[in-house]
């Protein structure tokens, strides 16, 4: 099984992505790509995506990252999050890297982009500690 059916079939299990529609768009050794489409239910009082789903798009992310390199039991063990503007859009995309992979924890990074128009923006970006659970 590759890194993209993998993580597609850890989403396909996983009850708040399926809940909010989460999708796993790219995978590599290290790398994923998710992406979130807007639903007037997902945003903050202001019309904007709620920063808690930024930050659990961000934390998901970094997480299937991870997962292509530890294997799915990885938990975040501290997560930040920088919200650089509102985040809107038609289609959210979640891009995690792994910074460094060690035995027992993954650092990751993550860019979260707005889609509107067909022109990306970033909207915020994050880092991840992942320990490696037995």
């Amino acid at each position: 099984m590759d890194h993209l059916q993998l993580l597609q079939q850890i989403n396909a299990t996983a009850q708040f992505n399926q809940w909010v529609g989460l999708e796993v768009l790219h995978a590599g050794e290290g790398h994923v790509e998710l992406a979130l489409k807007w639903k007037e239910e997902l945003g903050q009082y202001s019309g904007f995506l709620h920063a808690a789903l930024i930050g659990g798009l961000i934390d998901t992310a970094c997480g299937f990252a991870a997962a292509t390199v530890a294997g799915p039991k990885v938990l975040a063990s501290n997560f930040s999050v920088n919200c650089l503007r509102p985040a809107v859009g038609e289609i959210f995309l979640a891009r995690a890297k792994i910074i460094k992979a060690g035995k027992t924890q993954v650092f990751t990074a993550c860019d979260l982009f707005a889609v509107k128009d067909g022109v990306e923006k970033l909207v915020a970006n994050g880092q991840t500690i992942l320990t490696v659970a037995s």
